[in-house]
């Protein structure tokens, strides 16, 4: 029998995603080794989740640091004695070096509160309602040194309601990212996705662009 990827999960504050990843794991939908959750943030509630579920952790805060490559060489340091094989961005809110990026490469996913190449950046959700779009959602991507720009695994739309707010509007996409981001990993570890040659395979054929799922309704999602 195959072991399960070993991976990783890297936060900064509350871990909602983080949260996805563990039920998914322990309802069986999702067939992945938590073996770390790192924070460079002492207080991420995030942290707490993960010892409530058995999950090692591990936190160094950027702060004691003098500029982002030593911190990311301490990172490295940390997480390479876990041995992950996937790293999973859940709200970890650093800019990643590039050598951290290329020690790992291939090997990290984000989760985007858009519908890329649409938005990338800050206030997704409020520049969805100012250009008047009837989409909206989130983007899996493997991550490469261009910010938002890596090759997308995996988006999950849904329509935007008339009359909604910014704040509306994101309750509805994290609803969304906590289904699509365990998926998409999912997809990685098992290695039906593959990142060669800078590009996103599956099943041994290159995907010039990303699966879509499509939300109609997200009451009840989590």
């Amino acid at each position: 029998m195959a072991s399960r990827c070993k991976t990783a999960v890297l936060i900064s504050g509350s871990g909602t995603n983080l949260q996805a990843f563990i039920d998914a794991v322990e309802d069986g939908s999702l067939d992945l080794e938590l073996t770390v959750v790192f924070s460079n943030n002492p207080d991420a509630y995030g942290l707490e989740r993960a010892e409530q579920a058995g999950i090692p952790t591990a936190c160094i805060q950027h702060a004691d640091f003098l500029n982002r490559e030593s911190f990311d060489r301490a990172v490295i340091a940390e997480l390479d004695r876990f041995e992950p094989e996937l790293l999973i961005l859940a709200g970890f809110m650093r800019i990643l070096s590039p050598s951290f990026v290329a020690h790992y490469s291939g090997k990290i996913l984000n989760i985007h509160p858009a519908l890329l190449p649409l938005y990338p950046g800050l206030n997704t959700h409020q520049r969805v309602l100012d250009a008047g779009d009837a989409w909206h959602g989130s983007t899996v991507h493997f991550v490469t040194e261009e910010l938002d720009g890596g090759p997308r695994i995996l988006q999950g739309r849904l329509p935007v309601q008339p009359g909604e707010s910014a704040d509306e509007l994101a309750t509805r996409v994290q609803a969304i990212e906590h289904r699509v981001y365990p998926e998409a990993a999912g997809w990685v570890g098992s290695g039906k996705v593959v990142f060669r040659d800078g590009k996103c395979w599956v099943d041994g054929r290159h995907a010039e662009e990303p699966a879509i799922q499509t939300f109609t309704e997200t009451s009840g999602l989590g």
